[in-house]
């Protein structure tokens, strides 16, 4: 089917349905552009629990399909490929996470909020990349802290906070896969270019960037920024809504160690297009199921988080 015949079938979808499409910001770019709202994982899920909509479309990996249907349970919650996973989440299987909070009972359970629904249930506190830090601040400095699943993001968390943590073993793998040697290599091509980069990156690249932050906080930056130049180390997707905002300013995508490609994209959130999207409309599948009781253990974590963000402010 022809791209704007697809494009007006899912405008046409979209109205007969009631249906709200979000899109995170690593989504291809015919995505991004169809969707009701774009952003992060949780952003996603707490802006469609606003809407009246009777169907969410999550264009973007699964587990934040379950977050949205997490939050918003009496609404129908669709994802265009089921197969759209996330290496990171898939880095904490539910039930070895659960054996391990079991080994250390004495420690708070603080989860990043890319993990499953399953995981999200075994958690005192989820967070996100931009509250992690506040969060964790906010606990007594004698508690024990368990974090996962993201080594990297628990490990900068720590460094800066001095807390006691004990880090699960995860990462995602496009995170992981930036080469530091190229970047500083562009950075000699582009000298004026600051480096930012998401928490999820290495220590030994996060030691060398200009700036740290969740891939809104990186958005809201180059906006703010004197500088015109960037080399971006996270997921590529994110430099459409960039240069959508600040068309005079150069975004370069970091490259990866993989020789034969000069960036990094997520295969996952790659999975998702215009013709799976018109599809999932139509059929109204691949719908998002959480059970029940996981979900209200989910639920208890999320809210624990949003009632301690408030308190912070």
């Amino acid at each position: 089917m022809d791209k704007e015949v697809l494009k007006s079938e899912i405008e046409r979808l979209r109205s007969e349905k009631n249906a709200v499409i979000m899109a995170h910001y690593y989504q291809i770019d015919e995505i991004q552009e169809i969707a009701d709202f774009v952003g992060d994982s949780l952003a996603l899920a707490q802006q469609a629990a606003k809407t009246d909509a009777d169907i969410i479309v999550l264009c973007g990996v699964h587990f934040m399909a379950e977050t949205a249907k997490i939050i918003s349970p009496d609404r129908k919650v669709l994802i265009p490929d089921a197969e759209a996973g996330c290496s990171l989440a898939d880095s904490c299987p539910a039930d070895e996470f659960e054996a391990f909070v079991k080994a250390h009972p004495d420690h708070t359970v603080v989860s990043y909020v890319n993990t499953s629904a399953a995981v999200k249930a075994l958690t005192d506190i989820v967070v996100t990349s931009s509250n992690a830090l506040q969060i964790i601040e906010s606990l007594p400095k004698e508690e024990k802290i368990i974090f996962g699943p993201d080594r990297n993001l628990g490990n900068y968390i720590k460094s800066l906070s001095g807390r006691d943590m004990l880090i699960w073993n995860g990462a995602c793998h496009v995170h992981e896969q930036f080469s530091l040697q190229k970047i500083l290599a562009l950075k000699k091509q582009h000298p004026q270019a600051e480096i930012i980069a998401h928490p999820e990156c290495k220590q030994a690249l996060l030691t060398v960037s200009d700036f740290i932050g969740s891939t809104s906080a990186l958005i809201a930056y180059v906006q703010k920024a004197e500088v015109r130049e960037f080399i971006v180390a996270t997921e590529p997707g994110v430099l459409f809504e960039m240069s959508r905002k600040c068309p005079g300013k150069k975004f370069i995508p970091a490259p990866p160690d993989d020789a034969s490609c000069a960036c990094n994209e997520c295969a996952f959130m790659r999975m998702h297009s215009l013709e799976k999207l018109y599809r999932c409309l139509r059929d109204e599948l691949p719908e998002v199921l959480v059970d029940e009781s996981m979900r209200q253990k989910a639920l208890k974590s999320i809210q624990r988080m949003l009632d301690i963000s408030a308190g912070i402010k």
